[in-house]
């Protein structure tokens, strides 16, 4: 199998935004209680916050988190996680059949998020929420002081806002399960009014109102086109979410990017009608605040107890492989995709995974995340690209190896991001930088191995990690490369002076 690929500086699909690389946080299973708190376990500081999990995040260098949830946000009360802790109540999370004794609420988040070094994605409840809790919680958090809700914040031990820029009006409320379920014409009247009071509150946050929960939903892309209508003036981003599983054509699996990539377009083809209709010279853009492997078909019957082990997807190589496919496709949509969530951070289906009372791991997909965060930042180009293809049952006829390419200036490297989903034939692929004069490799990691079902595990933390290759000479502006037969690879160039 070959590839060619000729990478051009001037070919731009636009610069990354910081935020492609963000994370999400539910309270949902052992995310919060044991995934990132949990008092008596001798890794944990003294706020009770997971030393071990901490570092993992820092090295992820996750942008946003978005915090609460989630369908956990639509049965949810701000309120009940203010104030002193044995006074907080505790309360039935109908979304997930929990018992969620609010330990862990904003203020303390806000905490662990300075501790990571990230910053918080707000969501507002808009199922049995109204729109006075929301005005009411950006007041708490964004307000500096002198009105109720900032002086409560202040007697709660924050004197300094939390300036939260970025807040999710709702999740997934096209979705039957969601609790407060409604259709999207009245969503979108009521997302419009909380968003308004939101910005009314504080004019210099931006809003995600909800798309559609899946590419699969029956009401989409009707559903994004009639809420964009009716909240075009005061939303930023509208939200997508997908999640994909392997039902046991693994072919089919490596190729989820082709079905992600097609939702992309779909999505931004709907904004940019809204945009026509309206005559408007604002430009929408996609919030892809859940993506990730997720074997969603799973019954997990469990009692009303606190932090129950639900949803704990433990990833293979073929998982994180997949999942590179999903990478490599949003950083090729940065022109429009410019906020992006992988769902979840710790535990519930999650690139970290911790054992209560013992430390943290990193997961199979770990690893593609932090290759794309670390690396990933710069400008997207838009490269030349030649490719065998292969044959798929659910997808048909297309491209083997998918690549993305990443430009930073500032540091005068050029990245290349490589995916060969073929399970049976290594790619040989040319690289040509011809347009970038002078140029040397410097870095290749590969991740792939013989058993594409390996998963790391507590006892064998090595199962699946990337590996250095060596390092290939760059003659004439070109060099050639073996892409191993299922594998994900990073490419990285120095330009010579």
């Amino acid at each position: 199998m070959k590839a060619s690929i000729a990478i051009v500086k001037e070919f731009e699909t636009g610069e990354v935004d910081d935020n492609l690389f963000s994370s999400f946080v539910e309270h949902l299973g052992r995310a919060i209680y044991t995934g990132i708190y949990e008092p008596e376990n001798p890794c944990s500081d003294k706020d009770g916050f997971r030393k071990d999990v901490i570092d993992l995040v820092k090295e992820l260098k996750v942008s946003l988190v978005r915090y609460p949830g989630g369908n956990f946000l639509s049965n949810y009360n701000w309120k009940d996680g203010i104030g002193p802790r044995d006074k907080r109540p505790v309360r039935l999370d109908r979304a997930w059949h929990t018992i969620e004794p609010n330990e862990i609420g904003i203020d303390e988040f806000y905490d662990w998020t300075k501790k990571t070094g990230t910053q918080i994605l707000g969501a507002v409840n808009m199922g049995t929420g109204s729109i006075q809790d929301a005005a009411d919680l950006v007041e708490y958090c964004n307000f500096p002081g002198g009105t109720y809700w900032s002086d409560l914040r202040i007697k709660n031990g924050h004197k300094e806002p939390f300036n939260i820029k970025y807040w999710c009006i709702g999740n997934e409320m096209d979705g039957p399960w969601q609790i407060g379920h409604m259709d999207a014409l009245t969503y979108g009247r009521k997302a419009n009014e909380a968003a308004k009071f939101m910005k009314f509150t504080d004019e210099s946050i931006k809003t995600v109102v909800c798309g559609s929960a899946t590419s699969s939903m029956k009401t989409y892309p009707e559903w994004d086109r009639i809420v964009l209508e009716e909240t075009y003036d005061f939303a930023d981003y509208i939200s997508i979410h997908r999640y994909f599983e392997n039902k046991g054509n693994d072919d089919d699996f490596l190729a989820s990017w082709w079905n992600m990539d097609d939702f992309i377009k779909t999505s931004i083809a709907t904004c940019d009608y809204v945009k026509a209709l309206k005559r408007s010279n604002k430009t929408i853009y996609l919030s892809f605040d859940e993506w990730n492997v997720w074997y969603q078909n799973k019954k997990e019957p469990h009692p009303w107890e606190k932090a129950p082990r639900i949803l704990e997807e433990h990833y293979s190589l073929l998982d994180a492989l997949t999942f590179g496919g999903m990478a490599i496709t949003l950083l090729n949509h940065c022109d429009r995709v410019k906020v992006a969530c992988l769902a979840q951070l710790i535990n519930v289906i999650a690139p970290i995974f911790t054992e209560p009372n013992k430390g943290a791991y990193k997961q199979a997909i770990y690893y593609p995340f932090q290759d794309v965060s670390l690396f990933g930042r710069g400008k997207v180009l838009n490269p030349v690209i030649h490719c065998d293809n292969k044959v798929t049952e659910k997808y048909g006829e297309i491209p083997a190896a998918i690549f993305s390419t990443v430009y930073n200036e500032e540091k005068e490297e050029v990245t290349v991001f490589a995916l060969n989903t073929s399970k049976s034939e290594n790619c040989q692929t040319e690289i040509n930088l011809w347009n970038f004069g002078n140029t040397e490799m410097f870095y290749w990691t590969e991740l792939s191995g013989d058993d594409l079902g390996a998963r790391i595990t507590w006892e064998n933390q090595k199962a699946v990690c990337p590996v250095n290759k060596e390092i290939v000479r760059v003659e004439n502006c070109k060099c050639k490369v073996e892409l191993k037969k299922a594998s994900w690879n990073v490419i990285r160039f120095k330009i010579k002076k």
